[in-house]
């Protein structure tokens, strides 16, 4: 049950991110709904070809490609003002990584897969479909720019991994946990380290 819930909720909000951005950088309505289901289901398709799971795995979930075109309709049609402050608010991430990388990570861990596996799989899975959708937006991905994003996946993973929680509760909890760290390294902008070079 709670590995369902968490994949409409992680569903509906990457849905919502991709098309936020999509509008951001003044795509057509198609571009819209294609980058809003690669961003909710490009994370889940990248998991299952890593460990072992046939793609077709993907287009069997009917009911939440549905879901994810209505939702995706019905944000369109809200007012531009009101998506403007959806888009500062920047919340859908969050939730879609937070509910993505718990959901990732107990897939993974209902295959007995070790716990490598386990932690890639919440970290693919809470961030794949955000990586896809920034570079066909032409953006620069924000896991891969110093924010603090993809570590919280990660450690959702080992949590799962290490089987430290068992219970629906708990799996609840950890998901909550995430949302919230990631929201507030998100407010006070904490980063990663970063280390470059230059050429003379």
């Amino acid at each position: 049950m709670v590995w369902d819930v968490l994949n409409v909720i992680g569903t509906l909000a990457f849905c919502i991110s991709g098309a936020l951005v999509a509008m951001e950088v003044k795509y057509d309505i198609m571009g819209i709904y294609i980058l809003g289901l690669i961003t909710a289901f490009g994370g889940g398709a990248v998991r299952n070809l890593m460990i072992g799971l046939p793609i077709v795995e993907v287009w069997q979930q009917t009911t939440l490609f549905v879901i994810a075109l209505i939702a995706m309709t019905l944000f369109i049609l809200l007012p531009k003002s009101f998506i403007f402050h959806l888009k500062e608010w920047s919340v859908f991430d969050a939730i879609g990584l937070s509910a993505f990388a718990v959901q990732g990570a107990m897939y993974a861990q209902s295959m007995d897969m070790p716990l490598l596996a386990v932690m890639f799989s919440a970290s693919i899975t809470g961030a794949g479909g955000g990586i896809i959708r920034d570079v066909l937006a032409q953006k620069r991905p924000s896991v891969f720019t110093r924010e603090v994003y993809l570590l919280w996946a990660i450690m959702a993973g080992f949590i799962i991994g290490m089987d430290w929680i068992t219970t629906d509760v708990q799996h609840y909890a950890l998901f909550g946990i995430i949302l919230l760290l990631r929201l507030v390294s998100q407010r006070y902008n904490w980063d990663l380290p970063i280390r470059t070079f230059t050429e003379e």
